[in-house]
Order: structure tokens, then sequence, then C-alpha cells
């Protein structure tokens, strides 16, 4: 309806503009008229001249006698009179294919003129209102989106919150039941050896439950060894790997190095991009993390020898719901970004990817 609007006043306002133009015309004809009329008396002609000056307006004229004399009318800012400003106006004139008009001897062999500035105004007054809309509709779709993405955010953080809450109840059955199975056992090493693993894992349950409370919530940062975290999520991920894929940790810096993170929420990003790079890849292979610094940020990058990601995908992962695997609600990298950029103040993107060689992620978070 927008652009209905602004075809239409384009129309309109060209259709005022061009009748506008034949107005300004008739009156420099008249102008010419007037002095050819009168040239042969000079206290008549410089009436005349006057008078239809007056009722030309702010249209802008050139008069130019035969020796080649420029005179100017209705130019601001004392004009009337700069040769070198009127003949670089003469020469636009010329430019834009305005013929001069022929005029009636020595005080005026030759009239040029420009339109006045409301014709220019109502010329270029639809494309004004182009751009306001223009702005008006950028404006109105950077309102929506972030209305939209807002509501995407409070989905994501309630269903999380509430799995948590949900998970929370067998979880504690679960760890009464452990108990009962370790009572019974206690007699048996191979029984208790079962029970233990039953409560490794209910522990791990444990933690994830806990991060998916932390999704909407501010979490608490704590200082700590990055090295250290790395090394942890290394450990974890490669006695669940197979045993082909080598894991390695490469630290480009001289010491230990420190960073304000939640370190349930930040494992969670890290595992997560390494399981997606054990899922990218044939059960061979090497997964690499590098360790850098610059001035104020700690730069992690994670490489894999996977399958590798387009570059046309590079933003898109991050998008929730996206994903290239069968199974699967592509969430995990949608919740690292937030992870890491609203909680942590940092970054995460694709850094490099080639097809059927492998993929790298990069972190950078801020170091204390």
């Amino acid at each position: 309806m927008g652009f209905v609007i602004v075809t239409i006043t384009m129309i309109y306002s060209q259709h005022l503009a061009k009748n506008l133009a034949e107005r300004e015309l008739n009156m420099v004809e008249l102008f010419v008229e007037a002095i050819r009329t009168v040239t042969d008396n000079e206290d008549e002609s410089t009436i005349v001249t006057s008078l239809v000056l007056e009722r030309l307006g702010n249209i802008p004229i050139i008069m130019e006698n035969e020796e080649g004399n420029l005179q100017g009318e209705n130019y601001r800012n004392g004009r009337n009179e700069d040769q070198e400003f009127l003949q670089s106006r003469k020469a636009k004139i010329i430019k834009k294919g305005y013929d001069p008009i022929k005029g009636p001897g020595d005080y005026a062999a030759w009239i040029y003129y420009e339109n006045s500035t409301t014709y220019r105004l109502i010329s270029i007054f639809p494309l004004a209102q182009i751009l306001l809309l223009v702005t008006f509709i950028g404006f109105g779709y950077y309102v929506l989106s972030t209305s939209r993405r807002a509501e995407q955010n409070r989905v994501w953080a309630g269903m999380a919150k509430e799995t948590a809450h949900q998970l929370g109840t067998p979880i504690s059955a679960i760890i009464g039941w452990i108990e009962h199975l370790k009572g019974m056992s206690i007699n048996n090493t191979d029984q208790l050896e079962v029970v233990q693993e039953l409560r490794n894992d209910v522990k791990r349950l444990e933690l994830i439950a806990d991060r998916f409370s932390k999704i909407g919530s501010k979490p608490d940062l704590v200082k700590v060894d990055i090295g250290d975290e790395i090394r942890a999520c290394l450990k974890y991920m490669q006695r669940r790997a197979p045993h082909k894929i080598d894991f390695i940790l490469n630290e480009n810096t001289d010491g230990p190095v420190y960073a304000e993170i939640n370190s349930h929420l930040f494992d969670w990003v890290i595992e997560n991009i390494l399981r997606n790079a054990l899922d990218a890849m044939d059960s061979e292979g090497d997964i690499v993390v590098e360790l850098s610094l610059t001035s104020e940020h700690i730069n992690i990058d994670l490489s894999d020898s996977g399958k590798g990601i387009p570059n046309t995908d590079f933003k898109n992962v991050f998008r929730p719901g996206f994903t290239t695997k069968k199974r699967g609600w592509g969430l995990g990298l949608s919740l690292a970004k937030r992870i890491i950029e609203n909680y942590h103040r940092g970054k995460i993107f694709v850094k490099s990817s080639k097809p059927n060689e492998g993929t790298t992620f990069t972190i950078q978070i801020p170091q204390v």
C-alpha cells in the first residue's frame, strides 16, 4: 500500500512539475517579449523589465549580450554580477539540453534560464517519500524481527527450564534406587562397581538438568583456568569417542590463562562442538583444539577432519532448527551461540571449512 501511495504521488508530482516547468518557460518568454517590445525606449525598458522580473519570482535568468558579458537575475548572495559563477551556471544549463532563447538585441542577445527551487523540490518530493517509506519499512522489519527473536528466546528458555524441571523427579527417584542397590550389594564387588557407574551417569544427568535450568537466567561466572577446563572436556569426550580419533590440545600460551565463565554452560558449548565434530567424522581422524591469546581475548580454535560445511551455511548453523543430521533438533549450536555471546560476552563463529577436509570453529572470550 505504501508503494502504491508513493507511485500515485510520484505521477501526480511529475504532472505538477511538468505544468510548473511550462509555466516558467512561458514567464521567461514573456520576459523576452517584454524586452523586445520596449527595447527602443530605455526608460520604459528598465521599468517593464523590473515589473516582469518581479513576476518571474525565483526563476534564475542569465542574459548574454553581443560581447559575451553575462547578467544574472534572481541568483542569491550577490552572484548576479559574478561572471565566473554565471559562466559555470550557463555551461550547466547548456549541458542539460536547454536551448537559449534569442533575445531582442544588444541588451540581451541570448537568454538562459533555470527552473525554480519550487520546481526542483516538487521533482524530488517522490524520492523523499520513497526514502521515508524504505526507512519506515526497514525500522518495522527490525522491530518485528527483534520481537520474533525475543519470542523465540523465551520459548527456548521456557522449554529448557521445563525440561530441567521434568528431569528432576525421575533423577531423584533413580538416586534413591541406586542407594538401595548399593545397600543390597555391599558384599558383591562387581555389583558395587556397576552401581558406582550408574551413580556416575546419574551425576551426568544432574549436570545436564542443571545446564538446562540455567538457560534464560543470568549464570554465575567464576574465574578459572581455561586450559584446565578444556583438558577436562577433552578427557570426558575421548572416553566416549572411537579409538581411531585422536584428541590434540595445542596451548600457544606462556602459562595458565584465566577467564570468567560458568563451567557447566561453557563445558556444554565445548562438548557440543566436539560432538558435532565426531558426528562429521567416519570414526577416525584428528580433533585439534588450539588455545591462543590476543591483547584482550582468549581464542579457542576447535578443528576436525570431517565432512566440512558449505560456505553458504556458515551463519545458518547457528540458526535454531537448522541441522544437516537425520536426527536432531538443530538447537545445539544455537544454544552455544547464546551461551557464549549473551552470558560470556564473547563470540563464536565458523573460522574456516572445506568439504571433505574439515571445519574449524572459533570461540573468543575476554581474558582476565
